[in-house]
């Protein structure tokens, strides 16, 4: 499994969520689209999330662009899943360091 930068970490658990569009991504990940966009490709074309976009009538009734939705798959789940232990298991070894040099 490929490895997962901050951008795409941030952006597949906004997605884990519930987050479901670019733009709540961006406000929930803390992210600029700069980021989010390249994130969002990079997930979808490694099967991580999925898109589809919304009905053209639902975006002109509400007098706006369609939105393209994401969501996780389940590879993305077990890739999230890995991410975060192996974040925890970072954090639990700095820890140990610091108390062990202090």
């Amino acid at each position: 499994m490929a490895r997962l930068g901050t951008a795409q970490l941030k952006v597949l658990e906004a997605i884990a969520g519930g987050t479901g569009y670019g733009f709540d991504v961006m406000d929930q990940a803390g992210l600029a689209s700069g980021s989010v966009y390249p994130a969002l490709s990079k997930l979808e074309k490694s099967g991580l999330v999925r898109s589809r976009w919304e009905a053209a009538s639902v975006a002109r009734r509400e007098k706006r662009p369609p939105r393209r939705y994401y969501e996780i798959t389940a590879s993305g789940r077990e890739a999230l899943a890995g991410a975060l232990a192996q974040a925890r298991d970072l954090a639990r070894s700095l820890a140990r360091a610091v108390k062990e040099s202090g």
